[in-house]
């Protein structure tokens, strides 16, 4: 009895002392605009600085300030959860195109790095350390840790920065390392737009013209690239199941279609509301899909009877511009992946399909070919 309740008070004791410290832990991981900048070792004038709760979901502070004709001085700091932290700065809100300064503080000692990066696409790959056009003032780049919170300093020589800036938390226990320095994917980001004279701010949602560049995608990579395949395997290999296939071809290849004709009408809104300029083949390889689509749509209608003798000409028209509608349509969706720099993950999305789709239709004409 006297064994547990003096476990009981030490639990008590115990409980009591961390409930003491844990504030404490917080208020240092935790920073706004009121809050004091613990750094000493700065090389202007800290009163001068602007403050701006940046990414409040992350609690990234941002500070800022002309210090001198045409050199500003930027510190953004940000919780130490053992992640790279990045600001980047854009010509129009997109990640694409702009030029970003990460920093990260690996745990264990060895002191932290931060570089400039050139964001030239989504994929790892297309991220280039030691690129881009921000003029970094020398020895003005570094990171450091104060009381649980990274502290990322630098200065830039620019008349006025650009005010589309971009927020990136990088993906949990990976930093960046020699030679390459290659970053991952982040784990978040977001986009703002910010006064530098008033210090306001307001959160981008989102490219206003993303969600189009998103639906013109899915629909042609569902409709052409996925559903007209689907109805095309359904044609040759269940015959057997008269009407059944028939209707099944059907009613699959018409809701291909539209769902392709959808991607396309978004594709031409696209082009009309950015004025793309690179675009001209993906368009006309576009354009010719859906022609090809839609003579085999009115191909239904002039399908002559089995006992016909222009049958057979109608089924080698029939299914040879099937076969090359579906050839130039995976050849057109990986070419508008690439064009809209849209990253690995959708290349790698649409070709695990494509690859589970070629891998069935292998198998049905293997199974085919050994019941002849």
């Amino acid at each position: 009895m006297k064994m547990s309740l003096d476990s009981s008070v030490s639990f008590i004791f115990f409980t009591l002392v961390v409930l003491q410290f844990l504030p404490l832990t917080i208020q240092q991981a935790t920073e706004s605009c009121s809050s004091a900048l613990p750094l000493n070792d700065l090389t202007f004038n800290s009163s001068l600085l602007q403050c701006v709760e940046a990414w409040t979901a992350q609690n990234y502070i941002l500070r800022y300030a002309r210090t001198l004709e045409n050199t500003w001085s930027f510190i953004l700091s940000a919780p130490d959860s053992s992640v790279f932290i990045g600001i980047g700065f854009s010509t129009n809100g997109q990640m694409i195109g702009s030029s970003a300064v990460v920093g990260w503080l690996p745990p264990g000692g060895g002191g932290g790095q931060a570089k400039q990066y050139f964001l030239g696409g989504q994929s790892p790959g297309e991220v280039t350390p030691d690129q881009g056009d921000l003029v970094i003032v020398n020895g003005s780049l570094k990171i450091e840790s104060v009381s649980s919170r990274l502290y990322m300093s630098f200065q830039l020589t620019a008349e006025t920065p650009r005010q589309s800036i971009l927020y990136a938390k990088g993906p949990a226990g990976f930093f960046p390392a020699s030679p390459g320095f290659r970053l991952r994917e982040h784990q978040s980001m977001t986009t703002t737009t910010i006064n530098y004279n008033t210090g306001s701010q307001s959160v981008v949602k989102g490219s206003p013209h993303s969600k189009l560049r998103k639906t013109h995608g899915l629909m042609n990579m569902i409709g052409w690239g996925i559903l007209i395949i689907i109805g095309a395997i359904v044609a040759r290999h269940m015959k057997q199941w008269e009407p059944t296939w028939f209707y099944s071809h059907i009613a699959i290849q018409i809701i291909g279609f539209l769902l392709g004709l959808t991607g396309i009408i978004c594709g031409l809104i696209l082009e009309n509301r950015t004025n793309a300029s690179n675009v001209s083949t993906h368009k006309a390889l576009g354009i010719t899909i859906l022609v090809m689509g839609g003579l085999q749509v009115l191909a239904l209608l002039a399908r002559p009877d089995k006992e016909s003798k222009y049958r057979k000409y109608w089924n080698w028209y029939h299914h040879n511009i099937g076969r090359a509608l579906i050839i130039l349509a995976i050849c057109n969706i990986f070419y508008g992946i690439h064009l809209a720099k849209a990253g690995s993950s959708w290349n790698a999305g649409y070709g695990s399909a494509v690859g589970v789709l070629a891998l069935a239709a292998t198998g049905l004409e293997v199974r085919k070919l050994m019941n002849k």
